[in-house]
């Protein structure tokens, strides 16, 4: 211990990065339950992210990203065991923003622009040198199946709709799992890219739901939102518009599961009611 007090780990184990990888900070880091986000500038003077991964779920993230080599993603620049060095989005759009200034129908295509270049990496992914770890949907399902009767009747109904449509699996690709607003970013002349993917396999359709329910649960309850940026997404990504519909309701069923185990009622409360307006566009 030096005179100065005691040295925080965590500052030492991010300077060592920085050191090793010849990075300059360009902005105080963030910490999430999941990382540490430190905005850089390489040695080449490219802007990054220094990403420390604190959970598995970010390590695959980061394979998936290396997997992709840019399609549809931020492009991966250089990873070793939990730390990652991601290509950091410098242009000057935001989605949220976009959404707010009356554009959410051009939002909403430029996520499924996102979605459909991953979605097409799918080969080149699965087929590579060093695949990544993904997870399958019935997997991801899970807390849904075992919560689904204690929850509620729109649970129960979205935990049979999961079921059938897992059972009858179409369409397989490389997902990313958590598409929304806040996920695909401006890459300036790279264009618009998602982050943070959550690397999961599964059926293209149910990678488009989470947008639907964005950029807020206020904003997808609005009334005629939701039918209206679901035929967008049925139109742009070229989906069977009652399996989207099935996969909808089943994805809100999973969304207020997750929040109502985390004892977020009022957002578990307000996913269930997109599940019960969803239900409405099933055939």
């Amino acid at each position: 211990m030096s005179d100065l007090g005691p040295v925080d780990p965590g500052r030492a184990a991010d300077a060592a990065w920085l050191r090793r990888w010849r990075l300059r900070p360009m902005g105080d880091p963030h910490t999430t339950s999941s990382s540490k986000l430190m905005p850089v500038l390489t040695e080449d003077g490219i802007p990054a992210v220094l990403k420390i991964a604190h959970t598995e779920e970010e390590e695959r993230g980061g394979e998936l990203l290396a997997a992709l080599d840019g399609h549809g993603a931020a492009r991966l620049l250089r990873r070793e065991g939990e730390a990652a060095l991601i290509e950091r989005a410098t242009g000057r759009g935001d989605l949220v923003q976009l959404v707010r200034a009356g554009h959410d129908d051009e939002a909403t295509r430029i996520i499924c622009g996102a979605a459909a270049a991953i979605h097409g990496a799918s080969a080149s992914v699965l087929g590579g040198d060093a695949p990544p770890r993904l997870i399958e949907l019935r997997t991801w399902y899970r807390h849904l199946f075992a919560h689904a009767d204690e929850l509620g009747p729109l649970h129960r109904r979205g935990a049979e709709f999961a079921a059938a449509l897992l059972d009858d699996a179409r369409d397989e690709v490389v997902l990313h799992g958590d598409l929304h607003h806040g996920n695909v970013l401006d890459f300036a002349e790279r264009g618009w890219l998602a982050i943070d993917p959550k690397a999961l396999l599964g059926e293209r359709a149910f990678d488009y739901c989470n947008l639907l329910c964005n950029p807020s649960h206020e904003r997808a309850l609005a009334p005629g939102r939701l039918e209206r940026q679901f035929a967008i997404v049925v139109e742009t990504a070229g989906l069977d518009r009652d399996r989207l519909a099935r996969w909808l309701v089943s994805w809100c069923a999973l969304s207020s599961t997750w929040f109502a185990l985390d004892d977020d009622l009022t957002h578990a409360e307000s996913a269930a009611a997109i599940g019960d307006l969803a239900l409405e566009l099933v055939e």
